[in-house]
């Protein structure tokens, strides 16, 4: 029942050409600009993510890591959630994405990879509809429910409702779909800054919710599939402390998130977690001035190994 939500093997994406990308900038309010040279960002988020690594390694996950040497111009590429998905049964969703550096990320060794460990059933590949200008950014996008089979996802143009309902439809989800903003107001770009959802809790900020009566009703459904819900408050999500995944380990359920994201928890909602899971905290601060996380820096593999 843990593997479910919690995957006990995860993919990650070892950067060589790291920096915070100026074509997200836009809409991605959650970027800083460093202030650092461009080798020195790129050598600290390496080792950032060679630190996680051997963490999530030690805690006795199954971390399978693909090298981006940069020669394709992937500024992002260490956050692969973004562009597939992996589902129980034997399936694997290829997604589009917004802009056009991220497109580059996909990569057919990482799929060969899949195929040749695990049980893969079928692929599902939808970024063909780039071309379309049509983008659904995965499990940044979607905020997936595997034991309920709902699909939270704020409405944006990296979450496209035709695309959100295709992918629903094919893989057995009930699409959530709301607006969020946060306390500047902004439009929330990616689902999984302000959510996560683990086996018996679920991370969320429903103040970001638009729409009260929308927002009781996610509250609801995360009761009704028997989580606590933790409400993170606007300064939480701001240190990414809605950005993180549960996963299986050697000794039960963890929750990975950043150091940063942890240290804005206050001591009840961590109490919740533990209830059921240990926090893992990763130390990344110079990959989370690319405006992403822990939980974005992770594919979850729900596959059963061959």
């Amino acid at each position: 029942m843990h593997a479910l939500q919690a995957p006990s093997a995860v993919v990650m994406i070892r950067p060589h050409a790291f920096t915070s990308n100026p074509e997200t900038r836009d809409d991605n309010a959650f970027q800083t600009l460093s202030n650092r040279s461009t080798e020195a960002t790129s050598q600290a988020a390496r080792d950032e993510h060679d630190a996680a690594v051997t963490a999530l390694r030690d805690a006795g996950i199954r971390v399978h890591v693909f090298d981006d040497f940069g020669e394709n111009n992937t500024p992002d590429s260490v956050f692969p959630n973004n562009w597939f998905s992996t589902h129980p049964g034997g399936h694997v969703a290829i997604y589009p994405m917004y802009v056009t550096s991220r497109r580059r990320e996909r990569r057919a060794d990482v799929i060969e990879m899949l195929k040749a460990e695990y049980r893969v059933q079928d692929i599902i590949d939808y970024s063909g509809l780039e071309v379309d200008n049509l983008a659904l950014e995965g499990t940044g996008a979607m905020v997936l429910d595997h034991l309920s089979r709902i699909a939270y996802t704020v409405s944006s143009h990296r979450a496209d409702p035709v695309l959100l309902e295709r992918f629903c439809t094919h893989f057995n989800y009930e699409p959530m779909v709301f607006e969020a903003r946060d306390g500047e107001g902004r439009d929330v770009y990616h689902t999984n800054v302000l959510m996560g959802i683990g086996t018996q809790y679920a991370l969320i900020c429903l103040d970001m919710i638009v729409d009260p009566a929308r927002r009781a009703e996610v509250r609801m459904r995360l009761e009704e599939s028997g989580r606590e819900v933790v409400d993170l408050s606007h300064a939480q999500i701001a240190e990414f402390a809605g950005n993180a995944i549960e996963l299986t380990g050697r000794d039960g359920l963890l929750l990975a998130l950043s150091r940063r994201a942890l240290d804005a928890l206050t001591p009840d909602q961590i109490a919740v977690i533990k209830e059921s899971a240990t926090p893992l905290p990763l130390s990344v601060p110079t990959i989370e001035t690319a405006g992403g996380s822990v939980r974005c820096m992770i594919a979850g593999i729900h596959l059963s190994r061959r």
